[in-house]
């Protein structure tokens, strides 16, 4: 006797089956390691848009905290897929310059994203008006592996200063420096990050501050150390109380990647970053205004396949 199967019990497996082989799909999207910066910073919140952008493009994007520095050892060593890092940082790393021991091989540029600012800070009532006047008092940096922190020993070394100049040098998150300012445990705090800052913008609501000034001297004294570095406005009226305009040190936020990951994994990246810059922008205002032709910019860091193959498609030589 023959058994026949019920045209419904055959879409009912066939829908199973499809059911099954979807989730199967799900579960093995392309998994990619991006590493972002401390929490209290812009890098960590960017990154988590690009994991929502990346889900949509079939990428699964694990967000790592990180740092400048530390994030460009991260992705030539193979510990990270991508990363936030700071165009000096990666250029000193590309060519085996202090702080790294030697040359980051496997490290290509994606996008240049935009400005950082590195922010010196003093308590008003602390008498701190140039970063001479930093001798003797208590200091607020990042932790090692942020290229701020790094930024911080270059500009006390133009002033014939070292960290063993200062009474003490407190290696913390923004958060922390922030707490250590409002109790006058440091009397100076210094960060690379957008303008205006919210951790300074915090400690303002606590304290009178001074935002301190590179002069044009100190500035060409520090490129001769990283000829990377920019000029960068402070416009007054940024910080309460800032009623002149501060120069300082600048340099790029971009993105980079390890030169052998797979270039359609950089290519979609790219391309939901530009699609959504919107979901970007709300984090970073900076982003608000990029086109891939500023993303492009050479920072004198190799570009990767999959982001010259998306310039070349949006018509950017």
């Amino acid at each position: 006797m023959t058994q026949h199967t019920h045209p419904r019990m055959i879409r009912n497996t066939a829908c199973l089956l499809f059911a099954a082989l979807g989730v199967s799909m799900a579960a093995h999207a392309q998994q990619v390691r991006l590493m972002t910066g401390p929490q209290g910073g812009a890098w960590y919140p960017l990154g988590g848009a690009i994991a929502n952008i990346g889900d949509k493009a079939g990428l699964k994007v694990q967000v790592l905290p990180g740092a400048g520095i530390a994030n460009v050892r991260a992705v030539d060593g193979g510990k990270a897929d991508l990363g936030f890092a700071n165009s000096i940082s990666t250029v000193d790393g590309v060519a085996g310059r202090a702080p790294f021991t030697e040359k980051a091989a496997n490290v290509c540029n994606v996008a240049t994203l935009y400005p950082q600012y590195f922010q010196v800070v003093a308590n008003a009532d602390s008498g701190i008006k140039s970063l001479a006047d930093l001798k003797g008092k208590g200091l607020a940096v990042q932790p090692k592996g942020n290229t701020a922190e790094f930024i911080s020993q270059q500009a006390l070394q133009v002033y014939g200063m070292k960290y063993e100049d200062m009474s003490r040098v407190s290696y913390v998150s923004y958060t922390d420096a922030v707490s250590l300012m409002k109790d006058n445990n440091a009397q100076a705090f210094t960060l690379g990050t957008t303008v205006p800052a919210s951790s300074i913008m915090d400690l303002a609501s606590a304290r009178d501050i001074t935002i301190v000034s590179i002069p044009e001297d100190k500035f060409q004294a520090m490129r001769k150390l990283n000829p990377g570095y920019t000029k960068l406005i402070i416009p007054a009226g940024s910080y309460p109380k800032q009623t002149a305009d501060v120069q300082t040190i600048g340099y790029a936020t971009h993105m980079i990647a390890r030169c052998d990951l797979d270039e359609n994994v950089v290519y979609k990246v790219l391309k939901g970053m530009v699609d959504n810059k919107a979901d970007l922008a709300a984090i970073t205002k900076s982003m608000s205004g990029i086109t891939p032709k500023m993303m492009a910019e050479d920072i004198g860091v190799p570009m990767h396949k999959g982001a010259v193959r998306f310039y070349k498609e949006a018509g950017v030589n």
